[in-house]
């Protein structure tokens, strides 16, 4: 059935190697995974696995096939198909001898910009064109592939039946096999000559010329005819130098200005002129003349010219348009909306949100600027697709303009929902459900101000409510009237300032600000539990008018006793683990508003935790983070999904119009559309901004290079002969389990060989690292200074927290995932006061986020998590608002081993961190052998004297 479907293909199989789980390929990455479908996600590690996959193999692209969505291969080869006919159809080919057999094969010839394309073409080659087992670079699969879509292209405009000779030498029968059956005979010094000659002559066809042909098209005067003044002119350009172009005039008066390059530019001039009209032929007229030197044109003539601009510049011509050409105005559709509220005024009815009902306007436009009635007229009697409107010329497409004058006379004006309108202002430009794209979608009111994007800085402070006891900084008084004004509306807002900004003073703020004139359904509160604590502080510091009630642990209200204990309250504070447990319960209670704290948490739209906060009833949703995204799009859907359902369409909308555009293909036009829409719903502050703030002392990072004991050498390189030797016989899930087993071993190597080894041996004297803290801290603790120790191993933090604090003489705090609740909020407690411990050794994952920190001025990285945001995420804990001292971060590695690895190759792919390694360790199982083994090799100078 599928064979007759692509036109009578050969069906067959073949061995790819293809991304895959333990138990079967990964869907392709075009394909939209629906979260709500089990087992469509891959669980665990992704490699690289041979599979027999059937195929149909057939013997051209197929056209028009319905039923069937074309992936990106596919539209792959059909370009490359494109640019082989391309070749084929400018003469862009020579006849040759295959390599070591008797085969007679067209190849193409590749020079001048066809080089550029097949370059272009190589480099944006997907994957998939390389996964059948065993094929070469993309350099050499594209080759072959072009050599042969050339090579049946020139045998199928021959047809069968054309005859080059009937001779009988090698000449003679190579030549007939050129259009018949490709092999022919001929013995070994026949064919070696043969194939000499026939190099010869393709290396001169592939020799590049010094010039080229050039155009320049040049539009009338502003104030001149419409219809007159185009004019095309004729010039040679220096291929090395495209500055230099030459008017056919001076070609014609030979005044030697191309002796440089070309002995005989007149020749070359009427030569390009021939090669040209073959894709031009309004040129065949102008090689009747002696000296040809341009061409007047009328309007119609220069819109000819320049759809067959694109043909000439793909055949190495050169073609100079005018800039309005290459920037073209866009004849579309602007969006213009009416509400009949305004900040601070708001009807009743916005109280809806984004289903409120507002007036709408069609109108047809260029870019932002209406047209008027006029315009629209002169346009609609144009008899030529170019028209000047307003002093400069526009293309016009006759079929779309009479399609979008229609559709306003079907519907130009009425009433839609607002969540509708910022829908529209992310459409893609080629969406089918309008004739024309949309150009600019503006607004008054409350509208208007969300679709400029700029809310925050066209809203009117408010005041900060009696009930606040905080002073707060301009920025924050700007994020509260901006969450004020969502509030108003009943609209969701993803409160995205950089981590220490006061993202929670904010949100008390905005609490006290709504609560003051009258009682309110309580707010829920909902996140990690490292800072449930900080939640309880912040509001007794800050909004001590609000009672705070914390829904965890085992002894936490139920039924009946939960929601008295709810209305009675401001703020119910819980965890994203008793959210999860606890929403059927919470779920019951009619909130005013629901807060997700650290709201990466539901980054994943699939997860338990994430499902259960979408199911909590609310006014309003509020979203708190500092990283909303951290490696995909799809995360920012969840964050806004939840803040404002529906905002971003369905998962799998959003993916086909933004995430797939904008990941894989880096679509910049698609950025902006999605900037566009959730622009009015995410605020996004950052520290260092001296706009936002000016007063933060500044973070002085540096890394700090360690070396290993004779010990720690000999543990080190003992582990990695293990794995290497165990590694050749293991695929799979145990490959991929014993890399990062052994990755997780050396570092605990180069922490302190006691933390892989665990038999409670002594510490002191042991550890380059652990030596290197000693003397920071020993600094530190002389200046009077506060230090914070991250580490990700909670063993390794038992082990240093009794050995420094025998070593100084002081009480060292430990914080890990174990610690309780109350426990937590004493050490931050006595940490921030002066006279606490100075020091503070903390577990990467629990002390990572959400803690108030800032008595500490020196934060220190024990050992290194792969994902750059992590650790700034912790090291924030320290850098944020109410510091007063300098921040200086050290970050430990042991030099000449994995960690200085992999700490250089982040640092040279730092921006593509949270993509190529922003997931954890997994991408280290993917290396080969050889790789693994350099990676892992101990350097020289690692062993300290």
């Amino acid at each position: 059935m599928l064979a007759g479907l692509l036109g009578g293909g050969v069906v067959g199989a073949v061995v790819v190697r293809l991304p895959s789980s333990a138990v079967r390929p990964v869907a392709s990455p075009e394909l939209v995974w629906d979260p709500g479908v089990e087992g469509e996600a891959p669980r665990g590690g992704v490699g690289l696995r041979r599979w027999v996959v059937p195929v149909v193999v057939v013997d051209v692209l197929p056209e028009g096939v319905v039923g069937v969505r074309t992936g990106v291969s596919v539209r792959y080869l059909a370009e490359v198909a494109g640019f082989a006919r391309d070749l084929v159809g400018r003469g862009r080919v020579v006849p040759a001898v295959a390599a070591g057999v008797a085969v007679a094969r067209w190849v193409p010839v590749l020079s001048g910009v066809d080089s550029v394309r097949f370059g272009a073409l190589k480099e944006s080659m997907p994957p998939v064109c390389r996964a059948v087992d065993g094929v070469g670079s993309p350099g050499a699969v594209l080759r072959a592939v072009v050599d042969g879509l050339v090579d049946r292209e020139v045998r199928g405009r021959l047809g069968g039946g054309v005859s080059l000779t009937r001779g009988r030498t090698v000449v003679d029968r190579w030549l007939r096999a050129l259009v018949k059956g490709p092999v022919f005979e001929a013995d070994a010094g026949e064919l070696a000559v043969l194939r000499e000659k026939l190099g010869a002559w393709r290396k001169s066809a592939e020799r590049e010329s010094p010039v080229r042909m050039c155009f320049r098209l040049s539009s009338p005067d502003q104030g001149g005819p419409a219809n007159e003044g185009w004019r095309l002119e004729f010039l040679l350009q220096a291929v090395d130098e495209p500055s230099v172009v030459v008017l056919a005039e001076q070609v014609w008066r030979d005044d030697g200005v191309l002796w440089r390059w070309v002995d005989h530019p007149q020749e070359v001039l009427l030569a390009e002129l021939g090669r040209a009209s073959r894709i031009y032929p309004e040129l065949d007229e102008v090689l009747r003349e002696r000296h040809p030197v341009g061409v007047e044109l009328d309007a119609a003539g220069a819109y000819e010219f320049l759809t067959r601009a694109a043909a000439l510049a793909q055949a190495g011509f050169g073609v100079l348009l005018p800039a309005w050409w290459r920037e073209p105005r866009v004849l579309g559709l602007k969006l213009t909306t009416t509400t009949r509220g305004a900040v601070g005024v708001v009807e009743s009815e916005s109280k809806l949100g984004l289903k409120v009902l507002v007036d709408y306007r069609w109108d047809l436009a260029l870019g932002e600027e209406r047209l008027t009635e006029d315009e629209l007229a002169e346009l609609a009697a144009a008899k030529t697709p170019l028209v000047r409107v307003r002093g400069q010329w526009v293309h016009v497409d006759r079929q779309r303009l009479t399609a979008g004058l229609a559709f306003l006379k079907r519907g130009g004006t009425g009433r839609m929902p607002a969540a509708q309108v910022l829908w529209r202002s992310g459409l893609h430009p080629d969406e089918a459900e309008l004739p024309l794209p949309v150009t600019a979608v503006s607004g008054d009111g409350w509208l208007g101000d969300l679709l400029s994007g700029q809310a925050e800085q066209r809203l009117e402070l408010v005041e900060p409510p009696d009930g606040l006891h905080a002073t707060l900084r301009p920025y924050q008084l700007r994020g509260l009237a901006w969450l004020a004004f969502l509030d108003e509306l009943g609209l969701g807002a993803c409160l995205a300032d950089d981590m220490g900004l006061g993202k929670t003073v904010q949100l008390l703020a905005l609490e006290a600000f709504t609560r003051q004139h009258g009682k309110r359904p309580p707010t829920l509160v909902v996140c990690p539990m490292s800072v449930v604590g900080n939640w309880q502080r912040e509001a007794a510091r800050f909004t001590p008018g609000l009672s705070v009630h914390v829904h965890h642990g085992s002894d936490r209200l139920t039924g009946v006793e939960l929601r008295a204990a709810t209305a009675e309250h401001d703020l119910v504070v819980t965890t994203y683990t008793t959210a999860t447990r606890d929403a059927a319960r919470l779920a019951e209670v009619d909130w005013d508003r629901v807060v997700l704290d650290e709201a990466q948490n539901i980054k994943n739209s699939a997860t338990l935790q994430s499902r259960a906060v979408r199911g909590f009833r609310a006014r309003q949703r509020i979203a708190l983070t500092g990283t909303p995204v951290e490696n995909r799009l799809a995360e920012l859907w969840s964050i806004m999904d939840f803040a404002n359902p529906g905002v971003l369409g369905t998962l799998n909308a959003f993916r086909a119009r933004f995430a797939v555009p904008i990941e894989r293909y880096r679509d910049e036009d698609a950025a902006v559309r999605l900037r566009r829409v959730t622009g009015p719903f995410v605020l996004r502050r950052i520290k260092t901004d001296p706009r936002i703030i000016d007063d933060l002392p500044d973070k002085l990072e540096m890394k700090q290079l360690c070396t290993l004991t004779v010990e720690q050498a000999t543990l080190y390189r003992a582990v990695v002969n293990d794995m290497l030797e165990r590694i050749e016989e293991a695929e799979g899930l145990q490959r991929k389990g014993l890399v990062l087993a052994t990755m997780s071993k050396l570092k605990q190597v180069c922490n302190h060989p006691a933390q892989l080894l665990g038999d409670g041996s002594r510490v002191a004297g042991r550890s380059g690292k652990l030596d290197r803290l000693e003397e920071v801290l020993e600094e530190a603790l002389a200046d009077g200074d506060k230090a914070l120790c991250f580490t990700q191993f909670t063993r390794f933090g038992d082990m240093v927290v009794p050995h420094l604090a025998a070593r100084f003489d002081t009480e060292v705090l430990f914080l890990h995932g174990g610690t309780p609740q109350k426990a937590r909020d004493r050490m931050v407690e006595r940490f921030q006061s002066d006279t606490g411990p100075s020091i503070f050794v903390l577990s990467l994952k629990a002390g990572g986020t959400g803690l108030n920190l800032t008595a500490a001025n020196h934060v220190i990285h024990l050992d290194r998590w792969w994902n750059p945001a992590v650790e700034d995420q912790a090291t924030d804990r320290a850098f944020r608002i109410g510091q007063r001292d300098h921040v200086q971060v050290r970050k430990f590695v042991c030099i000449g081993t994995l960690e200085e690895k992999i700490d250089t190759m982040i640092e040279e792919k730092r921006s593509l961190a949270q993509l190529v390694v922003g997931a954890g360790e997994n991408w280290l199982t993917e290396l080969s052998t050889g790789q693994l083994r350099e990676l892992l090799a101990l350097s020289p100078e690692a062993v300290g004297g």
